[in-house]
């Protein structure tokens, strides 16, 4: 019907030129077609005064369906996001001992992509000095420093990553890539250190990623966790960053809980919840009422547009009420998303 009045197609051609330019541009310049797409989408989203959240699940360790599929069980809905790691604990080893694996993360992203989901990788980096991932006495200072043992054995970690982020790539998957998060808590090795070399290890990875490595299917995730230092003094800039969140395990959706949100959302990027969890991050009971996580968000923090809930007894399918909580229209699941966002 509309080919019929040009001027109406042309009148609508130059408003979504004028809402495009209008968007912060990405933050690498040459971010491919489907990843600028994803990213206009957030931003359209964060511009609008509706809430509407894209909903996420993290997939655990092992990097399989099974998270996502018990939310489709309980359901009928598929997440927007699935969400990924590049981390993995073999077997045998110690507590904490983390190493990197890329491919069941990969072969869960593709399936994910191509059924017209999109993809979330975190990235649990494994200590480059040998010890643990929450083993401190590491300065990001000596991680930087050209030639020192722990710089050689991140690069060599980086290199590890980037190979696997180059498969997706190649299989034309876009991540939203959110690595070295909760930086401004004290638990992992990368953690509670001086901001300004924080933002020096980010800005690294970043230039080695897009500019050595010619990674153009990211985009770069900042998700700091609630209630510890300032969460915004580690922020890499805006020339770094495409989206923001933070992490918080809580029952209550309120800001006497839930610190340092408004720090976060201030920074302009499209934002959210990066990470959440009920009870708290640990010993999760499984006995939430997930529509509170919604009305909490509507309440307080209605400048959120995602969720990424995390597995395990935080998966809303292991809780009450996760039928009515994803099929509420505030809920933007697999089926949502604009046809033709992911997959091919």
């Amino acid at each position: 019907m509309l080919s019929r009045y040009p001027a109406v197609l042309l009148f609508l051609s130059s408003v979504l030129c004028h809402l495009s330019s209008a968007f912060a541009a990405p933050a690498d310049p040459d971010l491919n077609p489907k990843g600028r797409a994803i990213l206009a989408y957030f931003q359209q989203l964060q511009a609008s005064p509706s809430l509407k959240l894209v909903s996420g699940q993290f997939s655990g360790w092992k990097s399989s369906l099974d998270d996502v599929t018990k939310i489709h069980r309980a359901t009928g809905r598929w997440p927007a996001m699935i969400g990924l790691d590049y981390c993995v604990w073999p077997e045998g080893s110690l507590p904490d001992m983390a190493a990197i694996d890329t491919a069941p993360a990969n072969r869960a992203a593709v399936i994910y992509w191509q059924a017209g989901g999109l993809v979330n990788i975190s990235w649990h980096a494994p200590n480059p000095s040998g010890m643990s991932l929450k083993q401190k006495g590491l300065t990001l200072a000596e991680v930087l420093t050209p030639g020192s043992p722990t710089n050689l054995a991140w690069l060599k970690s980086l290199d590890v990553v980037a190979a696997g982020l180059q498969e997706l790539q190649a299989a034309g998957v876009v991540v939203i890539w959110r690595p070295l998060h909760e930086m401004n808590g004290g638990w992992f090795w990368w953690g509670g250190q001086d901001p300004a070399d924080y933002i020096r290890l980010w800005r690294h990875m970043f230039d080695y990623f897009t500019r050595t490595k010619q990674l153009h299917n990211l985009i770069w995730d900042f998700g700091p966790n609630h209630g510890q230092q300032p969460a915004a003094d580690f922020y890499p800039g805006d020339a770094y960053v495409d989206l923001t969140g933070i992490d918080a395990y809580t029952d209550h959706i309120d800001p006497a809980h839930i610190l340092g949100f408004p720090e976060i959302a201030a920074l302009g990027k499209p934002t959210g919840f990066t990470e959440y969890g009920p009870h708290g991050g640990s010993n999760a009971t499984g006995d939430y009422d997930y529509r509170r996580l919604l009305e909490g968000i509507e309440k307080n923090f209605p400048q959120a547009r995602r969720f990424l809930c995390w597995d395990m007894k935080w998966n809303p399918a292991e809780n009450q009420f996760a039928q009515e909580f994803y099929n509420d229209p505030r809920v933007i699941t697999r089926g949502g998303l604009p046809a033709g966002l992911a997959g091919k």
